[in-house]
């Protein structure tokens, strides 16, 4: 079942699908590894909801909720 990044709860994992957005955007996404078939796991998610923390690779990255909801998911 595919859904968006923004969408998957605290602590859960999710493998990526698809990065959507601008050319730009999906670039650097894509070269910090960030890329189809990787799985990535919410660690935490700030009081007002943005940005959330994720874990991806042994590393953790901050994302705006804006962000996350152009990248695919599969549960």
């Amino acid at each position: 079942m595919s859904t968006t990044l923004a969408a998957i709860p605290l602590g859960a994992s999710a493998t990526i699908r698809k990065v959507e957005g601008p050319r730009a955007f999906r670039r650097r996404l894509l070269e910090m590894g960030l890329v189809p078939g990787v799985e990535v796991r919410v660690v935490t998610i700030a009081p007002l909801g943005d940005p959330l923390r994720i874990e991806i690779r042994g590393g953790q990255w901050s994302i705006r909720r804006g962000e996350a909801a152009q990248i695919e998911v599969d549960k």
